[in-house]
């Protein structure tokens, strides 16, 4: 099945990559640059493409960024530490984001002949951003079917909507995703900062998945302590 994968640059979406490569005909990867601080994640997109031999797009939506205020990953905020789970997250969040990058999708995928668009949604997200959450992906894939009645039939494939992030490295593994060759930290520095919440959910899930963690972080060791510290929140 022809399938245009949406590629961030990041764990999630380099190893979905991957794992379309293996198994579908991957024809190529989309990125978007919405004004996200830790926009160096495209060029690690454009590796990937590079890598799997397809063709790499990546389509300028800052302008609709900038009007999305609000959110640390795009305004002078700073991005809180810790983990995913908390409240404090939620200032992460850019309203609408996926709606907005997967209508986009949908329309290229329509006018290239693609029969399916990927997106690396996953379980582990769906407390704090509710558009990578089953019932939002669901609606999304209806609204599609309908928009593109008599034109177009392209399937949403969101193979990690219901899994984990562990999952997801398992999955990359087998697929041999260069792990390193990913981008996920939200600050943007020269190494993973090992303190936002992406960094602490990148390395629960190489730990839970009991695969090493090849990354370089500035603080390896903060996640163990997010960890604890989230657990006893919630206790």
């Amino acid at each position: 099945m022809k399938t245009l994968v949406i590629c961030s640059g990041g764990l999630d979406s380099v190893s979905l990559a991957h794992m379309v490569a293996a198994r579908r005909e991957l024809t190529g990867l989309l990125s978007f640059d919405y004004g996200q601080r830790h926009r160096k994640e495209l060029d690690f997109a454009a590796r990937c493409a590079a890598r799997l031999g397809v063709p790499h797009q990546l389509i300028d939506i800052s302008g609709i960024g900038a009007a999305l205020s609000g959110s640390a990953l795009t305004d002078a905020l700073e991005v809180p530490d810790g983990h995913y789970a908390e409240e404090t997250m939620r200032v992460t969040v850019v309203p609408n984001r996926n709606a907005i990058m997967l209508a986009i999708a949908f329309g290229i995928a329509a006018a290239k002949g693609d029969e399916a668009v990927a997106a690396a949604v996953h379980g582990g997200d769906h407390f704090i951003y509710p558009d990578c959450r089953p019932a939002f992906t669901d609606s999304f894939a209806a609204m599609q079917k309908a928009a593109l009645d008599g034109y177009a039939e392209i399937e949403l494939f969101v193979p990690f909507v219901h899994r984990s992030k562990a999952d997801i490295v398992t999955e990359g593994a087998r697929h041999a995703t260069p792990f390193a060759e990913t981008w996920s930290c939200y600050k943007g520095g020269a190494n993973h900062c090992g303190r936002c919440g992406t960094c602490v959910e990148r390395r629960e899930a190489f730990a839970l998945a009991g695969i090493a963690d090849p990354t370089s972080y500035d603080d390896a060791d903060f996640w163990r302590r997010a960890l604890a510290g989230h657990a006893a929140g919630g206790a």
